[in-house]
């Protein structure tokens, strides 16, 4: 048996109590942050895509898979594919009353997405943190945050690969007193700010946690908070992004440039 993937894992998961919303966030999480492999009928002409179509009594559905194999299995053999990250996907299905059917019939994560619940995924990944400046007087080890909530840290933290070095959780006094928890990220790469505090933000809601529990902040490595959080702080280490030699142009990589369906 095929070793289980992270959308398996999470798909199992919600299965076993359909009644956990936080089992259910979590498995649209998965989905948004996964590399799809979304069926064609025809080769990609430039950003331009024709997915096959999956008509059933409750409307239409694009086929995605999370392996290549996988998609392989259920065409029985080659066939032509783009790779989307399921977010982008779910952007480019806004509004079109389109599905999504995730490893139809060659995985345990097989289930059929209606479009009104991809609409949903889009709303909610569009969710985006509010920017506050205030001083900060004092940090501490954090204290009193659920292991749910560290454990979705860790999985998405290890999706931002070579966005920053490292993250640091405290507990956190402001200057007007007030208290709660940051994550301070540390020498992070110029312009990728307003992802990482986007990637907690889809940390916490989907974790079903209010966004107001956490604050994030940046620091460069010489900084004396920075120091401050090294002392005290549950580090996350960021992954070092692959090195290669070659990489090719995939539909759908550049954000600000999507594909589109015809």
């Amino acid at each position: 048996m095929d070793e289980a993937t992270p959308l398996d894992i999470a798909h199992a998961a919600m299965e076993a109590d359909l009644g956990d919303d936080g089992a259910r966030l979590r498995f649209y999480e998965r989905l948004a942050d996964s590399e799809l492999f979304l069926l064609l009928n025809e080769e990609a002409d430039g950003d331009n895509l024709s997915p096959e179509m999956f008509d059933v009594a409750d409307g239409q559905f694009v086929l995605v898979f999370d392996r290549e194999e996988r998609l392989t299995d259920f065409a029985k053999g080659s066939a032509p594919y783009a790779a989307i990250s399921g977010r982008i996907l779910a952007g480019m299905l806004e509004g079109q009353g389109i599905g999504l059917g995730v490893n139809l019939e060659v995985a345990p994560s097989s289930i059929l997405i209606p479009a009104d619940a991809v609409q949903w995924l889009l709303s909610t990944l569009g969710h985006a943190p509010d920017e506050v400046e205030t001083a900060i007087a004092e940090v501490s080890a954090p204290v009193g945050l659920p292991d749910v909530l560290i454990s979705a840290l860790d999985t998405k933290l290890a999706t931002a690969g070579g966005l920053a070095k490292r993250a640091y959780l405290v507990g956190v006094t402001y200057g007007d007193d007030s208290r709660g928890h940051l994550l301070g990220f540390v020498d992070v790469v110029e312009g990728a700010q307003g992802a990482l505090a986007k990637a907690v933000s889809e940390s916490l809601t989907f974790s079903g946690i209010d966004a107001g529990a956490l604050d994030v902040g940046f620091f460069d490595g010489i900084d004396q908070v920075a120091v401050k959080l090294a002392k005290v702080g549950l580090c996350f280490e960021l992954p070092k992004p692959e090195t290669k030699t070659y990489q090719p142009v995939i539909p759908g990589s550049d954000p600000d440039k999507p594909p589109l369906l015809k």
